[in-house]
């Protein structure tokens, strides 16, 4: 047990914690790389023929694009966006588009290969796909992201569509930044095609639960898993890393369909822990009243790096890639690990972790809720009738659950980490369309 009065890390510290900057020195892995490597051992223990091998390690095909937009003062700024899409033998791709300052397209790559493999082991015929522009939005004001997010679509609507890829909001995107993209694109198709982005308002053909769908799909997961483990989640302590919208609904939903008590929470200013539980609805009220979580009355300081060392029974990793490695998996105590950042994990603390005992429930399962709900609007959309919140909910909790037992059967069956289990299913069921559509 920690003591309570004293604070884990100092604000120094925390500033310093490793984020998507590229300021700090540190080398981190290259995301796509990792990727690459992960799919290898799933094709080693499939037996993969080398030219399905060879066709799923690259994208079947990516835009790199020059974006002019005016901005307040007057002035033209250029940005640079990318689309990958990374394999379509399932059905169009689909996946999120990402506004960040240290957007890469390695990044956007991997996102898209771990998209791929997302839509496959929920069995949803899509193929997965990512986009990307480098910007700051946080400092940019309303007017000039809707001119970027139409700049988007003016040179990456070529290779859209219902039929082609279907994007949808991702990092410091959202709903509007979505109707924005849905309005230029019918606009230049000449007629209303909402059904090309998902995650919209409702009000323009979005679907119910969207707004919670990766977070709720993950809490589904984390309750099965607490069935094959044998773990009574009522009352269970979790921490969660992150606390966008994932992490905010994952302390949300945790408690109100398991029972979890949510002890720490953090963002990119730092954490806030208490051993007796944090309120949902007070740190909420916190946080929008003064940007963080950071300084919430009862609780005392902690870092991100200590968070993800605290002995609790669930941790969601909820914010950036690469935050457990193989320096710290082996001070990570939790018993469930459930991933609704993407690629939190490397290769090296997988490992680690499967031979710790941790149970992962790795990222393209864990998060797949997200693109589940999407596939759910999409469908919603071409038939042009709408289904309600119940309707939803039962058909993701359908989705999610089937998913979570078909990973944690082929873990079993080969006797691996259940990250790689993910994988052997999502490749095979790639592999099998690749194969019969006589690709290679």
């Amino acid at each position: 047990m920690v003591e309570k009065k004293e604070p884990i890390g100092t604000q120094e510290q925390i500033e310093r914690r490793p984020t998507a900057a590229a300021g700090d020195g540190r080398v981190r892995p290259n995301p796509f790389e990792i990727a690459q490597k992960q799919l290898d051992l799933a094709a080693e223990i499939l037996e993969l023929e080398p030219a399905i091998h060879a066709l799923l390690r690259e994208p079947l095909r990516e835009l790199h694009v020059t974006l002019p937009v005016r901005m307040d003062d007057g002035k033209v700024k250029v940005f640079k966006g990318f689309r990958v899409q990374y394999n379509d033998a399932r059905g169009p791709t689909k996946g999120g588009i990402r506004f960040h300052p240290e957007e890469t397209i390695d990044t956007v790559r991997a996102l898209a290969a771990w998209m791929t493999w997302k839509c496959a082991v929920v069995d949803i015929p899509l193929g997965g796909a990512k986009g990307g522009v480098i910007c700051n939005p946080k400092t940019m004001s309303k007017g000039e992201l809707e001119r970027l997010s139409r700049a988007y679509i003016r040179q990456v609507g070529r290779i859209l569509g219902i039929e082609k890829d279907v994007p949808a909001p991702d990092v410091y995107t959202d709903p509007q930044i979505m109707a924005w993209m849905a309005d230029e694109f019918s606009f230049l198709q000449g007629y209303n095609e909402f059904g090309v982005i998902t995650g919209k308002p409702l009000a323009l053909g979005g679907s119910q639960g969207r707004n919670d769908a990766t977070a709720r799909g993950g809490i589904y997961c984390v309750r099965e898993a607490g069935k094959v483990l044998g773990l009574n989640l009522n009352g269970a302590t979790a921490a969660i890393q992150g606390y966008g919208n994932a992490g905010t609904y994952a302390h949300q939903l945790g408690r109100d369909l398991l029972g979890l008590k949510t002890v720490a929470v953090s963002d990119s200013k730092g954490g806030i822990l208490n051993w007796d539980g944090l309120n949902y609805e007070a740190v909420m009220e916190h946080k929008k009243a003064t940007g963080s979580v950071v300084g919430f009355p009862g609780a005392q300081f902690i870092t991100n790096e200590a968070l993800l060392e605290l002995p609790v029974t669930v941790l969601f990793p909820a914010a950036l890639e690469n935050v457990i490695t193989a320096e710290n998996a082996p001070r990570i105590q939790a018993k469930i690990l459930a991933e609704l950042a993407n690629g939190p994990t490397t290769p090296e603390a997988d490992d680690i972790l499967y031979k710790k005992g941790v149970y992962v429930i790795p990222d393209f399962l864990c998060n797949a809720g997200g693109v589940t709900v999407s596939y759910f609007e999409m469908v919603q959309n071409a038939y042009d009738y709408y289904w309600d919140l119940e309707t939803v909910h039962e058909r993701l909790d359908k989705k999610m659950t089937a998913a979570f037992h078909a990973v944690h059967a082929m873990a079993q069956k080969y006797k691996v980490h259940n990250r790689l289990a993910a994988y052997l299913v999502a490749v095979n069921r790639v592999a099998e369309a690749v194969r019969l559509r006589g690709w290679a």
